[in-house]
């Protein structure tokens, strides 16, 4: 009789720890390939991981002036809420997709290297490549619309587009008069002196990037909300191939300095190579695609060297404008330009 109830209390243990086993294999697989999304990545201390007091709207007074850049701001964190394909107002859809301007300019434009504009409207007017000609903030806000955005320009004189640069004036009230400060742009990588690894890519992606954005690239939206936590990074609600994360070295120093989201340029986890390979498979990745864009670029011989997209005034091959290597390039257009290319 002993040892009866002893082998049935082994047995109850069996049990026990096959079921435990099972529900970690199950979560594990969930993980794994996106169906559940944590992010592990310990979170560096420091005020670069929330908006800096300095622009912090909710310190504003309530004048008509401040009352704009508030709704900046909102504009800014929640664009499809505003401005966004699916609101009620049809006059006010201008987005084609549900991502925010803080989707790619982190903390609200804020956060250095990850496009940060602060000081930005300093450096305007300026000549844009892109369109072979000077160009006005609002000009450059509209070229996000139609690009990052996907969707169409904002009047020049509507309340969006005034609130918008009436927010990115205030985050900018103490850069330097040229607008120049710390953190503009992007981190530079030293560029590997190769094509983009897929492979690597996808197992970058795959260990690094899955938890936040999901094994198809959808991103995660916020509880009961229209906007994105994390934005999807290929697929119809992304940004097209026009786009400048489109090219590989441009999203490559994104990443590098921003990603796995929390990191800061101070405190990079990816390596060069890293944000390089999974830059080259992310915008390898099916995504909307920009009408037009053979005007871009009348200047060919400006067009930067990872653009995805001809026509080219190099005979190197669209594959190679969009996987590297790019050194051979960058190297052509020195001899017979006389330019230096980095992005």
């Amino acid at each position: 009789m002993f040892f009866k109830k002893e082998i049935s209390s082994i047995f109850f243990g069996i049990k026990i720890i096959c079921s435990v086993l099972i529900l970690l294999t199950l979560l594990t697989l969930s993980i794994y390939t996106g169906f559940l999304h944590f992010n592990f990545t310990v979170l560096p201390s420091g005020d670069l991981l929330e908006i800096n007091n300095e622009y912090d709207v909710t310190f504003l007074e309530e004048s008509a002036k401040s009352k704009l850049v508030k709704y900046g701001f909102d504009l800014f964190q929640s664009t499809p809420k505003h401005i966004g394909r699916h609101i009620d107002r049809l006059d006010k859809r201008f987005s084609g997709n549900d991502l925010s301007c803080t989707n790619c300019h982190l903390l609200a434009g804020t956060k250095p290297f990850a496009a940060s504009l602060v000081g930005v409207v300093n450096r305007f007017p300026q000549y844009r490549g892109r369109e072979n000609q000077m160009g006005s903030i609002q000009a450059r806000i509209n070229g996000c619309m139609e690009r990052s955005m996907n969707g169409s320009i904002l009047p020049a004189d509507s309340r969006e587009m005034t609130a918008l640069v009436a927010y990115l004036e205030w985050i900018g009230r103490n850069a330097p008069k040229d607008g120049k400060v710390l953190g503009q742009g992007f981190m530079q990588i030293n560029l590997p002196n190769r094509a983009v690894d897929l492979e690597n890519g996808r197992a970058v992606y795959k260990g690094q990037c899955v938890l936040c954005h999901g094994s198809e690239g959808k991103g995660i939206k916020e509880a009961n909300a229209k906007v994105y936590e994390y934005p999807p990074l290929w697929g119809p609600d992304s940004y097209n191939n026009g786009a400048g994360m489109s090219r590989v070295i441009t999203a490559a120093q994104f990443i590098k300095g921003n990603m796995p989201y929390g990191v800061t340029y101070e405190t990079p986890i990816l390596s060069d190579e890293d944000a390089y390979d999974v830059a080259g498979y992310i915008n390898q990745q099916k995504r909307p695609i920009k009408v037009n864009l053979e005007f871009d670029f009348p200047d060919l011989k400006l067009k930067p060297v990872s653009t995805p997209y001809p026509p080219y005034i190099d005979a190197f091959s669209i594959s190679q404008h969009q996987l590297g290597p790019f050194q051979p390039i960058i190297a052509y257009y020195k001899q017979k330009f006389n330019l230096t290319k980095k992005k």
